[in-house]
């Protein structure tokens, strides 16, 4: 019988389930590989995978501080009634010297 709310069987759902099991399974098979890395080489890709969490380290905290900044712009325009008025120079009173 199928779920009302996807339109799915329980053969269908088992089916989605086992693909990517059997792909993963074969991933994992050793194969034979007929190359040499050197420690040089071991080196590049390890600072590669740095550079990569850094770049990714710096992009999240980019864009925190825009949605951040962004809450706090909207949160500001919503209290508009606890701000005075900004006035002009030609409206504010005089505040006595002259």
């Amino acid at each position: 019988m199928p779920n009302a709310a996807t339109g799915l069987t329980m053969k269908t759902t088992r089916h989605a389930f086992l693909l990517p099991a059997l792909v993963l399974a074969l991933m994992t098979l050793p194969v034979p590989a007929y190359a040499y890395l050197d420690p040089g080489t071991g080196s590049m890709i390890l600072s590669a995978i740095i550079g990569l969490f850094a770049t990714a380290a710096l992009a999240v905290k980019t864009w925190w501080y825009r949605i951040k900044a962004l809450f706090r712009r909207q949160g500001s325009a919503m209290e508009p009634a606890a701000r005075e008025p900004a006035q002009s120079p030609d409206e504010r009173k005089p505040t006595g010297g002259q």
